[in-house]
C-alpha cells in the first residue's frame, strides 16, 4: 500500500517544543548510578543506511504461543516470552525453538488489553539473575522482579515477585506495558492512559507517560523532577521503546482515530495527548513535541520497536506489517520515507527485538482476541534486515 502523503510530511517535521535543539543530557551519558557524566566526545561519523531496505524471514523459531506479548533476550541468546492472558513466562531455545515453562507470575489479572505484558532482563543479570515484568493486577499495573533459577524444575523456576513500582493506573484498554533497560542501565517503562485522556497530562498520575527509574524502582538523578519517575508526559499508549546508535530513546505510540506516532523522546518533553494527535497543526498552541513520523491508524497501530542496521523497525498490529524507518545519525528526521513489509502475510505483529547484527526477532500477535489465528500461531520469526 502506498504511503500516505501525511507520512511523507512527517519526515520533515521538526519539533514544536521550544527546548534547546540539543535537548537535555541524554540517557547513555550517565553512570551506572544514574549520575550525570561528563559530556562524551562527539560520535564518529556513522555510515547511513540505504534509503530502501529489506526484511527477509530466515526461519520460524517456534510456534504455538498463546497471546505472546513481551520478549527478552538472555545472556547466551535464548529468549523469554510472556503470555498476556495465561500470565506465564516461557524460555525458548534460540537454536532449536524448544519451549520450557519457567512458571506463572502471581497476581496477574488478565482482562481486555491487560495481563502479563513486558519483560526485561536485569542489566546485571550475571550477578543477580533477575527478570523484570510489567503486569496488570486486580487494582493496578505494576513492575516486579523475580529471580530466575534454572536449577529448579520446569514450571517452578521463577521466584516470588518483588514489586518495585505499583500504582500505574489500569484499564480495559491502553495499559502500555513495554519495559527495557537503557544504555544508562536504568529501567524505562511505557504506560497508557487507560482510555481516560486526562491522565496523560496529570502530573500526579503515572498513566500516559514514559517512566525512568533505578533497578529498585526509584527516581533517577537527571529525571525532569527529582522525586518522580516520570520521564515524559502526554502519551496515549506507549508500547515500543528502543535506543539508536546515538543512544537516543525512541517510542512508538497508538493514536486514536487519525495518527499513530514514532517519537524521539526528550526528557521532560510533552508529547501532546490529548490536545494533539500526530503533528500539531499550525497555530494549535501548546509547547508540544511533534512525532518524527506518523501513520494512519489502519496502517500501523504500533507495538514493539527495535533498532538495527541504522533503522527503527516497528511492529504493526492492526496494520499487520513491519515498518522500517531509516535514521540519519544524530538528526531528528528519517533518511527516507518509512517502508512497509509483509502486509497481511503474518497477521498482527506484536514485538520486535534486536537479535544482533542484521537480525531481528519478530513475535506475531494473532491469538490476542483481535487477530485471525492461522495454524501454528503465534510464532517467533528470525528476520534478516538491511
Amino acid at each position: 500500500m502506498a504511503l500516505l502523503a501525511a507520512a511523507a510530511l512527517a519526515l520533515t517535521a521538526g519539533c514544536s517544543s521550544s527546548a534547546d535543539p540539543g535537548g537535555p543530557e541524554i540517557p547513555g551519558a550517565t553512570g551506572p548510578d544514574g549520575a550525570a557524566s561528563p559530556s562524551a566526545s562527539p560520535s564518529p561519523t556513522v555510515s547511513l543506511p540505504p534509503a530502501e531496505g529489506s526484511a527477509k524471514v530466515v526461519s520460524t523459531l517456534t510456534t504455538g504461543l498463546a497471546s505472546p506479548w513481551g520478549l527478552a533476550v538472555l545472556p547466551g541468546g535464548d529468549l523469554l516470552v510472556s503470555s498476556r492472558d495465561e500470565g506465564t513466562v516461557t524460555r525458548v531455545d534460540a537454536e532449536t525453538g524448544k519451549k520450557t515453562l519457567l512458571g506463572s507470575v502471581p497476581g496477574v489479572s488478565p482482562a481486555g488489553e491487560g495481563g502479563l505484558l513486558g519483560l526485561a532482563v536485569s542489566a546485571t543479570y550475571g550477578a543477580d539473575h533477575q527478570v523484570y515484568a510489567y503486569f496488570t493486577t486486580e487494582s493496578d499495573n505494576r513492575i516486579a522482579r523475580m529471580v530466575y533459577d534454572e536449577r529448579r524444575p520446569a514450571g517452578e523456576q521463577l521466584g516470588a515477585p518483588d514489586t518495585i513500582l505499583r500504582g500505574i493506573p489500569k484499564g480495559a484498554v491502553h495499559n502500555g506495558g513495554r519495559i527495557a533497560f537503557g544504555p544508562d542501565r536504568m529501567l524505562y517503562a511505557g504506560t497508557g492512559e487507560t482510555g481516560d485522556d486526562g491522565l496523560a497530562q496529570d502530573e500526579d498520575s503515572l498513566a500516559g507517560k514514559i517512566l525512568r527509574m533505578t533497578p529498585d524502582g526509584e527516581p533517577v538523578h537527571g529525571n525532569p523532577e527529582a522525586d518522580s519517575v516520570v520521564y515524559s508526559p502526554g502519551h496515549r499508549n506507549v508500547q515500543g521503546l528502543a535506543w539508536d546508535g546515538e543512544k537516543r530513546l525512541w517510542a512508538s505510540e497508538f493514536g486514536q482515530d487519525t495518527w499513530d506516532e514514532l517519537n524521539l523522546i526528550e526528557p521532560g518533553g510533552d508529547y501532546g495527548w490529548p490536545d494533539v494527535e500526530g503533528i500539531a497543526p499550525k497555530g494549535a498552541g501548546g509547547d508540544f513535541v511533534d512525532p518524527v513520523a506518523q501513520w494512519k491508524t489502519a496502517e500501523a497501530s504500533p507495538s514493539g520497536i527495535a533498532y538495527a542496521k541504522g533503522s527503527i523497525w516497528m511492529a504493526g498490529l492492526r496494520g499487520e506489517r513491519l515498518w522500517r524507518i531509516p535514521l540519519t545519525g544524530s538528526a531528528k528526521e528519517p533518511l527516507a520515507e518509512p517502508q512497509a513489509f509483509w502486509e497481511g502475510t503474518y497477521g498482527r505483529l506484536r514485538t520486535v527485538v534486536a537479535a544482533g547484527g542484521d537480525k531481528l526477532w519478530v513475535v506475531t500477535g494473532n491469538t490476542d482476541g483481535r487477530g485471525e489465528p492461522e495454524p501454528g500461531d503465534d510464532r517467533i520469526l528470525l528476520v534478516e534486515v538491511r
